[in-house]
């Protein structure tokens, strides 16, 4: 959008660090570094205080659902193999020369590179940081004044910013509470750093001041889609206090940067007061060297990891997630941790940092928007230097939006069928297979998708675009929970066991780069909601919600006929089908059968009684008792009461020729191939339609 294609783009990599702190080449930065090894599957300790869903990971990757329907679709995509990794594109860019480094997330990646690249520290010239907290007091949770009514503070002059986690921790703030260690090595590198912590960022909220005139200022593309989303943010807020609790976090670190950068020989900056302070970052709780099995920098090492100081300040207890025993201060609402802490400390543990404290405010006093940054930050993004060249629907003169539905008038209908799915490769494959199968066949009403397997949950707009290239936009999508059942809506047990880079989320989410090549559907998630469905408000749309998964079955229940019962097929955990049956009484007597087996469960649901197979019935058992060794594990047990029909025995030649001549047949094949037969489509004068 913005004309840049030559900057280098840089995602991970699967290197990893060995058990006695080897660091190994493109190490990826999914882990923090006292739970990195060797690959990247790991733990999610300090992540598990960012929701997953609304308003957290769900809503980020999709943008709320803007990303997709504004931004245009470059040329440039991740490609395995091909994808430069982070430490490459950063070992690139400083090794050329002088280098200013502006950090806006947790510190993992730019930690790896200063401790496996040293002798490449001197070209780092500056060091710009959001994050931390240091003086600060957290206006939000805070008691009205003229409140009649009881109330109970929530975070309210806490130091940091974790709303999840407070009752542990209520000293660090996000970026730095994701990887405390990591950030320790960047602040003690001895490179200049401006740190932009809460102190700053509390005192300049989106105000509703700020908002309005910012609505008036749309001007340019890059400020539409900007807006798009602080409104979208603003219409899905949990509570009213919005123009309170939401602040320009990384935008005005930005600017306080390029402020410095330009007025580097003054020493002064037009957004923020600056003064210096010696702080540290906390990564470990006191007493220290005590080692209680948090700490996987000492616990079991002979020698401490990194070649740490026994009894050091890295040695004590490191927070194991939002909820942890160690800190909890009985008869307090706030816990006794600081992990991730940016503390102003004085001795030798001290780094002097130049810290912003304030936001500056606006030289023109006649001006409604109080913060000087709020009027240079609509005065840049509506600037017709450097604009943005169009969004998706300037960048094709003939972009329309069209849904594709099958006509089926006059034709049997064979299954009722609900597919339930974790959006993994062998997933869309079978996805593909059931929608190549006759109707009269199988009538597939429904796709359910989980989020905690091999994907995230916001790959279900990959779903809706092979349903859209196949012609099939009429199917709906329900959207399960993102954690197994019995886990909380916080955390990723059980999920944590898949890896995050090459060959697992990140190949997932991506369709291995394919994504992108398939034709873009109307229909994407989006956080659009209304009162109706429990929101506390409506936003803009709210007829383009995104359906749960249970509503998806509901729908489809509802659509029987008396003799109809639905055939399920799943392929991921069976968290969704858990949910139906524990909300929904009668599902059982409406469920003719299930069956599980990724592709050959497909084939077998549509073609097993034509083909050459053997059946058991064998009685089953899984286990599921809290032991992460043994949970999941399916056992034959003659105790048990539940028999399930076991596919012991079938003609692979016949499978694997089945399956080729199903997907090769030319009927019921692709509406539209691919996203280039889109754009060319979206480029010529349509025949019969609308342009929009």
């Amino acid at each position: 959008m913005m004309g840049r294609d030559d900057i280098l783009v840089g995602i991970g990599g699967d290197g990893g660090i060995s058990d006695a702190g080897t660091i190994y080449p493109n190490v990826g930065g999914y882990l923090p570094l006292i739970d990195q090894g060797i690959t990247t599957v790991g733990d999610c300790r300090y992540r598990k205080a960012v929701p997953l869903e609304g308003g957290g990971r769900l809503d980020i990757d999709t943008n709320w659902g803007i990303r997709r329907s504004f931004l245009p679709q470059g040329n440039r995509r991740y490609i395995p193999f091909q994808q430069p990794t982070t430490q490459q594109v950063m070992i690139d860019t400083i090794s050329a020369g002088p280098t200013t480094v502006i950090l806006t997330g947790s510190h993992t990646n730019f930690a790896i590179f200063l401790m496996t690249y040293p002798h490449l520290k001197g070209n780092v010239k500056h060091i710009y940081t959001m994050g931390g907290g240091v003086r600060s007091k957290n206006p939000t949770g805070c008691c009205p004044k003229d409140v009649t009514t009881a109330c109970t503070p929530q975070q309210c002059g806490d130091i940091g910013n974790l709303f999840s986690s407070y009752s542990t921790n209520p000293y660090a703030e996000f970026n730095i509470f994701g990887d405390p260690f990591a950030a320790y090595q960047v602040f003690h590198s001895g490179i200049p750093i401006t740190l932009v912590p809460l102190d700053a960022t509390n005192t300049i909220p989106v105000n509703e001041e700020f908002f309005y005139a910012f609505q008036q200022h749309q001007s340019t593309f890059e400020a539409e889609y900007c807006f798009k989303s602080l409104k979208m943010a603003r219409d899905t807020w949990p509570d009213d206090q919005f123009h309170a609790s939401y602040f320009m976090w990384d935008s005005f670190t930005s600017g306080v940067a390029i402020s410095s950068m330009r007025n580097d020989k003054l020493h002064g900056n037009d957004f923020a007061e600056l003064e210096y302070m010696n702080i540290t970052v906390i990564t470990s709780n006191e007493p220290y060297g005590i080692y209680d099995g948090s700490n996987p920098l000492f616990d079991g090492h002979a020698v401490p990891k990194f070649g740490l100081k026994k009894g050091g300040v890295h040695s004590g207890h490191v927070q194991t997630g939002i909820i942890d025993g160690f800190c909890l201060i009985e008869g307090s609402r706030k816990g006794r941790c600081e992990d991730g802490y940016t503390k102003e400390i004085s001795g030798l543990e001290a780094v002097r940092v130049r810290v912003a404290t304030k936001a500056k405010s606006n030289v023109d006093k006649n001006s409604r928007l109080d913060r000087e940054f709020f009027k240079s930050f609509l005065e840049v993004l509506t600037l017709r230097d450097n604009t943005g060249h169009f969004d998706i629907t300037a960048q094709f003169p003939f972009y329309r939006e069209v849904l594709y539905k099958p006509n089926f008038v006059n034709k049997s209908r064979g299954k009722v069928t609900i597919f339930d799915m974790d959006m993994s490769a062998g997933d869309f494959v079978s996805l593909i297979y059931l929608l190549k199968a006759p109707v009269e066949e199988i009538d597939l009403k429904g796709i359910l998708v989980s989020g905690n397997g091999w994907a995230n949950a916001a790959t279900i707009d990959i779903v809706y675009d092979i349903l859209h290239m196949m012609g099939r936009d009429d199917i709906p999508v329900g959207r399960g929970t993102s954690t197994a059942l019995g886990t909380g809506i916080l955390g990723c047990k059980y999920v944590n066991a898949i890896p995050q880079g090459s060959g697992g989320l990140l190949d997932s989410d991506t369709l291995y780069g394919l994504a992108r090549s398939l034709p873009q559907s109307p229909r994407r998630y989006t956080a659009e909601n209304s009162v109706e469905h429990g929101a506390p408000r409506n936003t803009g749309n709210p007829e383009l919600r995104q359906p749960l998964a249970f509503e998806v079955w509901q729908s489809v229940k509802k659509q029987l006929d008396p003799s109809e019962k639905i055939t399920i097929l799943t392929n991921g955990p069976l968290t969704n089908l858990a949910n139906i049956v524990l909300s929904d009484r009668n599902a059982s007597s409406v469920i003719k059968g299930i069956f599980l087996g990724e592709l050959l469960g497909a084939v077998y649901l549509v073609e097993g009684s034509n083909m050459q197979h053997s059946l058991l019935l064998k009685p089953i058992s899984i286990i599921a008792d809290n032991t992460t060794s043994t949970d999941g594990q399916v056992v034959v047990d003659e105790q048990s009461a539940n028999l399930v029909k076991v596919l012991v025995d079938f003609d692979s030649d016949e499978y694997y020729s089945r399956v080729a001549n199903r997907l090769g047949n030319m009927e019921r094949s692709a509406v539209i191939g691919s996203f280039a037969e889109q754009r060319a489509s979206w480029s010529r004068q349509p025949d019969n339609l609308r342009v929009r």
